[in-house]
């Protein structure tokens, strides 16, 4: 997997002494976040040089990850970059940056869900015979949380991505004045269903006000940390580091 993943708090954080060293050109990163909690294959900090990157090598023995560390991964497809780089140009139109949002949501959902969706095995009848498969769980539904209203272009296409999704919109703006997150629509269930897992998509991430006072009424109806993920286009340090500190796993 060609995962870069940075295990918060990244400023001089030791690398592992099980690494292997290989030299390589690293791109600038795209600043993408979603966190999870599988296993780390790749840590490394960008420069636009050649340096050495430290690479984890996964063998087939599944290792926990810390509880205490928030994952940001940050996938190298090169339709994503290209995605980004089309959001980033400031000759962009707007109705092609919407489209380059949402296409973008559609590439970070897809990795965001790899090995964490619920899935059940069973047979089906096909033309040559029957055969053994694996579905999506219907019963488990993808929680997905736009934050309102950037979010919405970048949570477009989740219910074409992901066979069975619930939406729930949440809308948040800051106080100019006082600075702190203000909620003024709140669409959440009163109770997730347990075992939910949720998508928090929020295009952009700077102090990491608004993504907190989400995620905590999110954890105020029965999800745990590492049953949230949140998906972003542009992270910034601060959001990064107050996400770490205050939402461990």
């Amino acid at each position: 997997m060609a995962f870069r993943i940075y295990n918060y708090p990244l400023l001089n954080s030791p690398l592992s002494s099980t690494s292997l060293h290989l030299p390589r050109r690293l791109p600038t990163p795209n600043p993408l976040l979603f966190s999870n909690n599988n296993n780390s294959k790749i840590l490394g900090v960008n420069s636009g040089k050649r340096r050495c990157v430290s690479v984890r090598v996964q063998t087939t023995e599944r290792r926990a990850m810390p509880e205490d560390k928030m994952l940001v991964f940050v996938p190298p497809h090169p339709l994503i970059k290209h995605w980004i780089s089309v959001l980033r140009n400031e000759q962009t139109p707007c109705p092609i940056f919407k489209s380059a949002m949402a296409e973008l949501g559609r590439l970070l959902m897809y990795e965001a869900s790899r090995d964490w969706l619920p899935t059940i095995s069973g047979e089906i009848q096909s033309p040559m015979g029957v055969a053994s498969v694996e579905f999506i769980d219907p019963r488990e539904p993808v929680s997905i949380v736009p934050i309102l209203r950037a979010g919405l272009a970048l949570a477009e296409h989740a219910s074409s991505i992901l066979p069975a999704t619930k939406t729930y919109h949440l809308g948040i703006i800051r106080d100019e004045e006082t600075l702190q997150p203000t909620v003024y629509l709140d669409k959440l269930p009163e109770k997730f269903p347990e075992g939910s897992r949720v998508f928090v998509v929020d295009p952009m991430l700077a102090t990491g006000g608004t993504v907190i006072a989400a995620i905590e009424l999110i954890k105020e109806r029965g999800i745990d940390n590492k049953q949230i993920k949140v998906i972003s286009a542009v992270a910034a340090p601060p959001a990064l580091q107050k996400l770490s500190e205050k939402f461990p796993g």
